[in-house]
């Protein structure tokens, strides 16, 4: 009887103790070049979210390189959607910190730090919200490979140079100020910028055919021929909604897609979906929306990845 009593007391405090302490779980996501989720046969990128299975706040994610190398370290408000809140760290593949900063509201602020992959300082940033909550940034440190700091208190000459692309000019009071040219190595383009108080007043970008393209705003998002809420509209009225999902689902489908350089949307994919074969008509719609104006980075066009939330009511 002793022994019983004994073994029936071991056995409820083992269960006490282990439904105190449950198992935490991660989750491992596979990203591609464009930070898109991919398959274990095609990536570039891997991403881990810490205790993804629990019901938390924020979550700490960390990024690492294909090599394993840490690349990021980050906490988001959300495990499915990455909203950035607080500090974040950036990380060369040698380990060394490339960056650091703040984020509130997932937007930037405080002051960034930069540093080369050798591990020298490069540069302090400050970021702050106009009156229209804008992000400006302005530099106010900089220094170059040789440790000379060429722009103090947010002026001076600024050249940055790395394997893909190069550019400089003079900063005035934290921003770029007179002509500024530039080179992208990849691509074989190179421009030429003229700013005045930080504003640009025009640019020219000459491609690899020698072609000249004109521009007065340096990067333009990718968006519907029709607007914003022409394509919203486009999508409510063409969702099918399921039999089963009538009067029984609502919330928010968080889909990805690329808007090429044709401005084709292309290889869309759910983040976080609803089920109920919402997500695959989500998807489907987006395969057959028309072109959209494609993004534009100094009067090219250029593919972008694009995040849409499709909101379903259907109770």
């Amino acid at each position: 009887m002793k022994i019983i009593l004994r073994i029936s007391f071991f056995i409820f405090i083992s269960a006490k103790l282990f439904a105190q302490n449950p198992i935490i779980a991660n989750k491992l996501i596979y990203l591609d070049s464009m930070w898109v989720p991919s398959t274990p046969d095609n990536y570039k990128y891997t991403r881990l979210i810490e205790e993804y299975y629990s019901n938390k706040k924020s979550y700490i994610y960390k990024d690492y390189y294909k090599s394993g190398a840490i690349k990021y370290i980050a906490t988001t408000l959300d495990k499915d959607i990455i909203i950035n809140e607080g500090q974040t760290v950036s990380y060369y593949e040698n380990g060394n910190k490339k960056s650091t900063v703040t984020y509130v509201k997932t937007k930037k602020t405080g002051t960034e730090f930069n540093w080369y992959e050798n591990g020298d300082i490069k540069s302090d940033i400050v970021y702050s919200e106009d009156k229209k909550g804008k992000t400006q940034q302005k530099i106010n440190n900089f220094w170059n490979p040789q440790k000379e700091r060429t722009v103090t208190d947010g002026n001076g000459y600024y050249e940055d140079k790395n394997k893909n692309s190069e550019e400089s000019g003079q900063i005035k009071n934290g921003e770029p100020d007179g002509v500024w040219k530039g080179k992208d190595f990849k691509k074989k383009t190179s421009f030429t910028e003229n700013y005045e108080n930080g504003k640009l007043i025009s640019g020219i970008t000459t491609d690899s055919l020698n072609i000249q393209h004109l521009y007065t705003l340096k990067y333009k998002h990718p968006e519907p021929k029709k607007g914003i809420e022409s394509f919203y509209s486009y999508i409510a009225k063409s969702m099918y909604i399921p039999l089963e999902a009538r009067n029984t689902v609502s919330g928010k489908i968080y889909l990805t897609f690329i808007v090429d350089e044709e401005g084709n949307l292309v290889d869309p994919k759910v983040l976080k979906g609803l089920g109920y074969g919402l997500d695959e008509n989500a998807v489907k719609l987006i395969k057959e929306a028309k072109k959209w104006n494609p993004g534009v980075n100094r009067g090219i066009p250029v593919r972008i990845l694009y995040k849409l939330p499709i909101t379903i009511f259907t109770k």
